[in-house]
């Protein structure tokens, strides 16, 4: 009797011990927030267009993921543009986008985007924008895509981003489930601390 309660105690065991070391070995999947705050902006001196965000890269399992890079897609109607050079980290203290190691923690911080120089100049004209984010995971050979945001650019605002020193941020409202856009007077290399609606 005694014999069956030990085997039994020492398997549960085993079989708790072989759970918890599959937990700790399993990579889980790479997520990320939703943006709280998107902005279009144009980065200079340069004047490139640029589009920005803040959110959280999450993994959901214990060992994490290395992000081997982030890039966009941007469409406007029929048109799409990929933004792939990408920078993170705080607005005066900005990283090139090179790999970034993401655990079950997660990692909040800004994303900066833009397009490839050499391809054709892209402008913010109103209308309707659906952002696609995706990621590339060292050792998976396909991209992973990550959030999808819909935006409205209207003619004013579009206006105003004419003047590149001058930017739009589109901030989530959680109760009301869309995006306010604002604009940012001031410099556009990142959001500026005020905004008017």
């Amino acid at each position: 009797m005694v014999s069956v309660v030990s085997l039994t105690i020492s398997g549960l065991a085993l079989v708790v011990s072989i759970t918890a070391l599959l937990l700790a070995l399993r990579r889980g999947n790479l997520r990320m927030t939703r943006p709280v705050l998107v902005g279009f902006l144009y980065d200079l001196p340069e004047g490139g267009p640029k589009v920005f965000f803040r959110s959280m890269l999450y993994a959901t399992g214990k060992r994490g993921h290395i992000v081997e890079s982030l890039f966009l897609k941007v469409r406007r109607g029929e048109s799409s543009r990929t933004f792939n050079f990408w920078m993170y980290g705080e607005t005066k203290a900005l990283l090139i986008g090179s790999g970034l190691r993401v655990g079950e923690d997660g990692v909040a911080s800004n994303h900066h985007f833009l397009p490839p120089k050499d391809e054709s100049t892209f402008s913010f004209f109103p209308g309707d924008y659906v952002i696609d984010v995706y990621a590339r995971i060292v050792k998976r050979s396909a991209t992973v895509r990550l959030s999808t945001v819909k935006l409205t650019l209207t003619e004013s605002h579009a206006a105003v981003l004419r003047d590149h020193k001058r930017g739009i941020l589109f901030t989530w409202e959680p109760e009301a489930q869309i995006y306010y856009a604002a604009v940012a007077p001031g410099a556009a290399g990142g959001p500026a601390p005020h905004f008017v609606r």
